[in-house]
């Protein structure tokens, strides 16, 4: 595992600090923020289709050496000359991101907690901009690690979890507080501090983040955030408003045909994500659909943080059949539940007692909803449900386990999704994320640390403590056997077969790495029991 740990010159840092205090005074709307997408135009677009770079993040990461206009300028003067080389002229006008350096090596001496602690400050950044396209944060936090060098929405709160066992509830205030900033200037969380992942949010974890927060400094904590997460509620159900039977549909939320309303995920820009430009231009064409169709589909599905999983597809085996805005997700509305829930004890703190009681109601009709629409009573397991078709998909993920994480469940159907999860999800190296083989990173055989997490946590607040432990020992042994082998705690894992490593997705298996970290160091400092593990053969398998 090796990372970057240099420092930029004097003066540099000396424009970054007045380049951050004059971007950080000003609401976002009134900053200009550099968006290579659309700054670039056809320079972006010929980077990116020509592969420059191999990793089609790079570029977007760069930071320019001039106003991109002066940049655009003259590459529409030398781009015809019988010499020009665009490599080259990217190279002189674009300085490169941070990458991996190689004065950065794992000790395996030490413990996998012992490293996970000694990670931290090597994964933490400091608050700021950069001049290219990173949104600007006024306090540190902590990035997953590799290619992702900014912060990430929902792996924020799993690496909480870990900086929790840790002890550091200073880190915890600031990212919480960075991600309170991000609602106050955009309006709500970003998939990451990037102006190319504004138009998208991730998985709502805001509401739990803040509930680590009060763990640490106490239920009162609560109400100093209720402004914001207001904003982040409102941010997911704008235009909800403005549903009738005749239009069901406004960006994130759906009037279901019985009146109620329950939430997908969306993306306001049906255009190729710039950070994967070229792999989504080449699925379009591939897949003969209308293009901002498929382009809508494939970010939706990069804002659930499944991205790319078979659970969106009509064809479990083509990404090209994706259809994330026709279904309604469990792990959404589960999410949105807890956040309705959260909203609700902040009003009552506050005696604000009619609209506790106005946020409860929501809660309990997105209850009722979800367990009508997602359960399937002959399957007995939670599903997404099609709005489109009207149906359930019946496509098995651990999405299924969100409805018992936040006690939506009634006891039976908690006792079936666990005997599911037993039976069909359980391996030896955890739970895996389908039973699909299909080649993306979402799908078997590939096991994902949040994922785990809520396992776990789910089948305990149901009394299934026997497969609990079973889930978190085969993880965490896995974890720690691939440190061990590797120096390496890495973004997912081959679940199935312990002898190969996780494949899939638009690039290679990332180390760090933050979530993982996270959920490893919280297990052990729950059950420090689980070091001693037995043998896989030892353990729940069928």
């Amino acid at each position: 595992m090796k990372y970057r740990n240099t420092f930029p010159h004097p003066y540099k840092l000396i424009y970054l600090f007045l380049f951050s205090i004059i971007y950080l005074s000003q609401p976002l709307a009134a900053q200009k923020l550099y968006k290579p997408e659309q700054d670039l135009g056809e320079l972006f677009e010929q980077v990116q289709l020509q592969s420059v770079f191999p990793d089609s993040k790079t570029f977007p990461d760069c930071v320019p050496r001039a106003a991109p206009n002066q940049i655009v300028q003259a590459y529409q003067r030398k781009k015809g000359q019988p010499d020009f080389d665009l490599k080259a002229f990217v190279l002189a006008n674009f300085e490169l991101p941070p990458q991996p350096a190689t004065n950065f090596t794992s000790d395996t001496s030490l413990t996998a907690t012992e490293h996970i602690e000694y990670l931290w400050p090597v994964l933490t950044r400091q608050p700021g901009a950069d001049g290219g396209s990173l949104i600007p944060l006024p306090e540190q936090y902590i990035v997953p690690g590799g290619r992702f060098r900014e912060i990430y929405y929902w792996d924020s709160y799993f690496t909480m979890l870990g900086l929790q066992a840790s002890n550091e509830t200073a880190l915890i205030q600031h990212m919480v507080d960075n991600f309170t900033s991000l609602i106050n200037t955009t309006g709500h969380i970003p998939n990451g501090n990037r102006t190319y992942y504004l138009s998208r949010s991730q998985p709502p974890f805001y509401a739990l983040m803040l509930r680590v927060l009060a763990q640490q400094q106490g239920k009162q904590t609560l109400t100093k955030y209720a402004p914001a997460l207001k904003k982040e509620y409102d941010f997911w159900m704008e235009g909800v408003n403005t549903l009738s039977a005749a239009n069901t549909t406004h960006r994130r939320v759906v009037r279901m045909p019985d009146g109620s309303i329950l939430n997908r995920y969306w993306d306001d820009n049906p255009a190729p994500r710039p950070e994967a430009y070229k792999e989504d231009v080449a699925l379009v064409r591939e897949s003969g659909r209308n293009p901002e169709e498929v382009y809508r589909h494939i970010r939706a599905a990069a804002e659930s943080g499944w991205d790319f999983s078979s659970r969106w597809f009509s064809d479990a085996n083509s990404l090209g059949t994706i259809r994330t805005t026709d279904l309604i997700p469990v792990d959404l509305n589960a999410l949105l539940f807890h956040m309705e829930m959260t909203l609700s004890q902040m009003a009552e703190m506050a005696g604000n007692k009619a609209e506790a009681k106005t946020y409860k109601r929501r809660a309990k009709d997105r209850r009722k909803a979800l367990l009508q629409y997602t359960w399937n009573e002959e399957e007995d397991f939670f599903y997404d449900y099609d709005f489109v078709n009207g149906t359930t998909t019946n496509i098995p993920t651990l999405a299924g386990v969100y409805p018992l994480y936040f006690c939506m469940a009634k006891r039976k159907q908690a006792t079936a999704v666990a005997q599911k999860i037993e039976a069909d999800f359980l391996k030896p190296g955890g739970v895996v994320t389908t039973l699909n083989h299909t080649g993306q990173q979402w799908d078997a055989p590939n096991g994902w640390a949040p994922l785990q997490w809520m396992t776990i946590q789910a089948l305990r607040n149901y009394k299934q403590g026997r497969l609990a432990d079973a889930v978190a020992r085969n993880w965490t042994r896995r974890n720690i056997e691939v440190y061990q082998k590797t120096g390496k705690l890495v973004e997912k894992y081959n679940v199935e077969d312990l002898s190969l490593e996780a494949g899939g997705g638009e690039y290679p298996n990332q180390d760090g790495f933050g979530w993982t970290n996270g959920v490893l160091l919280k297990l052990l400092s729950l059950h420090p029991e689980l070091l001693q593990s037995p043998k896989p053969a030892e353990v729940l398998q069928r």
